[in-house]
């Protein structure tokens, strides 16, 4: 017995359309549609697509008071341009949205997080980063301050943490603990380690009066 459908029991097609038809030009255009990414495919050059926007661009910083010549693309901000261009690791990459202070620097004096701030934009500021702060084996007083309060465990978060201090003491330097606890709220700490930032704080800012209380 033949297992082939007798074309008599085959539906008769509707509108001029049957379903082997429609099964029959589906496959067909399959084929032809599988046959143009191929051929697409072979046309691309042996190094895939280039990319496309705008290329690196030169540009002057002036960080920790030097002027300092790079090329980057429009899109690269200030910190991967630290980090990445001019080996000045301090500044570290966190949440790299401007919430967690890792990446705090100083710019015209004023603290920001330099994963928001483009470094095309950044030209004619003065920028200063943690890099800055000691001149061979003699610390700043922040980072003494850090060191004689147990103010770091991993140490990830310090470099902003001593560069918000820096600017924070610039604007306060007669600060209480309530303020200092109330200012350092846009740096985080993984470590918990904010007593001892706290007392750091203090501790500079007396050291930065010649050792008189407030």
């Amino acid at each position: 017995m033949s297992l082939r459908k007798d074309p008599e029991m085959e539906p008769k097609p509707r509108n001029g359309y049957s379903r082997r038809g429609f099964v029959q030009g589906v496959g067909l255009s399959g084929a032809v549609g599988v046959g143009l990414l191929e051929s697409e495919a072979q046309a691309q050059p042996a190094g895939g697509a280039k990319p496309v926007g705008p290329g690196e661009v030169p540009i002057t910083l002036q960080i920790n008071g030097k002027p300092v010549k790079l090329a980057v693309e429009p899109r690269v901000t200030l910190l991967d341009a630290l980090r990445n261009k001019l080996d000045m690791t301090g500044a570290k990459r966190s949440c790299n949205r401007g919430v967690c202070g890792s990446c705090t620097v100083l710019m015209d004096g004023k603290v920001v997080d330099s994963c928001c701030v483009l470094a095309i934009d950044a030209q004619g500021k003065d920028i200063q980063t943690i890099e800055g702060l000691s001149t061979g084996p003699k610390l700043d007083p922040v980072m003494v301050a850090f060191v004689n309060n147990d103010a770091l465990q991993c140490g990830f978060c310090t470099p902003g943490m001593v560069m918000a201090t820096k600017g924070f003491l610039a604007k306060n330097p007669t600060p209480t603990y309530e303020q200092v606890e109330k200012g350092f709220g846009g740096n985080l700490c993984r470590c918990g380690t904010y007593v001892g930032i706290r007392k750091a704080v203090l501790e500079a800012a007396k050291a930065a009066r010649g050792g008189k209380n407030a």
